[in-house]
């Protein structure tokens, strides 16, 4: 015989209102299941292939990342002034050019572009318009890295 206050309740999942119990609602080998960076990165890879199918042996040098948003030291936003490697809208950097040069070790790096993913996402209505809006962006970029 045990004292009551000794029994403990032991819980199972709990399939609350008989609908089921939660989880994905795709698995993840469906398209669906994406991640938005994850849709974004194949959008970037898509917008870039035939560039790079016509430009091969002059992009073999350069490597294309995304980053989330810009880093911006300046108190405001309107206060900086961009360079010329910068794509901007409203002031808001969309894409960079960084070229290629030296890290703080002392190796030496590859040139490549940085997409900003939210800003550039906040500037489309729809995928379409999102995938035509990285095109635009990364030809400005590789005209400005070809020169």
């Amino acid at each position: 015989m045990t004292a009551r206050g000794s029994r403990r309740r032991i819980r199972g999942r709990r399939d609350r209102r008989g609908r089921g119990l939660r989880g994905p609602l795709y698995p993840s080998s469906v398209p669906g299941a994406r991640s938005r960076s994850q849709r974004f990165d194949a959008l970037v890879l898509d917008a870039f292939e035939p560039i790079e199918r016509r430009r091969h042996d002059e992009l073999s040098q350069l490597d294309i990342a995304v980053d989330e948003v810009p880093e911006i030291r300046a108190a405001t936003v309107e206060t900086v002034v961009w360079d010329n490697d910068v794509v901007v809208d409203s002031n808001v950097p969309l894409a960079r050019l960084v070229p290629a040069g030296v890290d703080r070790r002392g190796l030496p790096t590859r040139a490549r572009i940085v997409l900003y993913r939210r800003p550039l996402e906040a500037r489309s209505r729809d995928g379409a318009e999102l995938a035509n809006l990285i095109h635009d962006v990364l030809v400005e970029q590789v005209a400005t890295y070809l020169g």
